[in-house]
């Protein structure tokens, strides 16, 4: 049970805007690399991206980027030319220690409590897994501070994050809470047929006719 989505959950009630993101695209080889470029001409300053997993880029319950968004090529055989693959380009624009993978399946002292699953996605994808005690969307502690105290990080607030994930109540509200930028995945790598996420993909657009609008992160300064 994912208590910290529960006890957030009680935040919507005052402020449905936690759950508003601010850009949507509908899967993960829709996402504008750099970053920048996904919010239109706001055109924020976007030093570090935080990747869900499950549904994002990855089959859920898989450690593995889905096979569409890889290189096929091992990436240090690759040529100088610019990589064209998805996840390859966003490992070029935001390389360590600004990515990172922020999962409530790996990296959980409650789900993953020996690291297995976050040590093999880590090894898999070359990108550092959060090892998070609380998670989403109850984790944003956590991230910033994993991002201010990493060596050579460039990242000095939270509106200089992107958080990329499928679900609003824990991707989406993470970033919100932080004060960062939500980039919300749709539709994501499987389909479904829970009631419950086609109420959520439709919660957006209804907040919206009642004149909610998403929550602007504060400025760098």
């Amino acid at each position: 049970m994912n208590v910290s989505a529960t006890l957030n959950l009680l935040r919507l009630i005052g402020r449905p805007s936690l759950c508003l993101p601010h850009t949507t695209i509908s899967n993960f080889n829709d996402l504008p690399v750099p970053l920048s470029d996904a919010f239109g001409p706001l055109k924020p300053d976007i030093r570090a991206v935080v990747l869900d997993k499950d549904n994002c880029f990855a089959v859920p319950k898989e450690n593995v980027v889905y096979k569409p968004y890889a290189s096929q090529t091992p990436l240090k055989t690759l040529p100088e030319e610019p990589l064209q693959e998805k996840f390859h380009s966003l490992l070029t624009a935001y390389p360590t220690p600004h990515l990172l993978i922020v999962s409530n399946s790996a990296g959980t002292t409650t789900s993953d409590p020996a690291s297995t699953h976050a040590r093999l996605l880590s090894a898999n994808t070359g990108v550092p897994v959060l090892h998070h005690s609380t998670k989403k969307p109850g984790c944003g502690p956590q991230i910033l501070a994993h991002f201010r105290n990493a060596p050579g990080s460039r990242v000095t607030a939270a509106s200089q994050i992107a958080v990329v994930g499928d679900r609003l109540f824990t991707d989406v509200m993470t970033a919100n809470l932080m004060g960062s930028w939500a980039v919300w995945v749709r539709d994501g790598v499987v389909g479904s047929r829970n009631p419950f996420l086609a109420w959520e993909r439709k919660l957006p657009g209804r907040l919206e006719r009642y004149g909610f609008k998403a929550l602007m992160p504060a400025s760098d300064g």
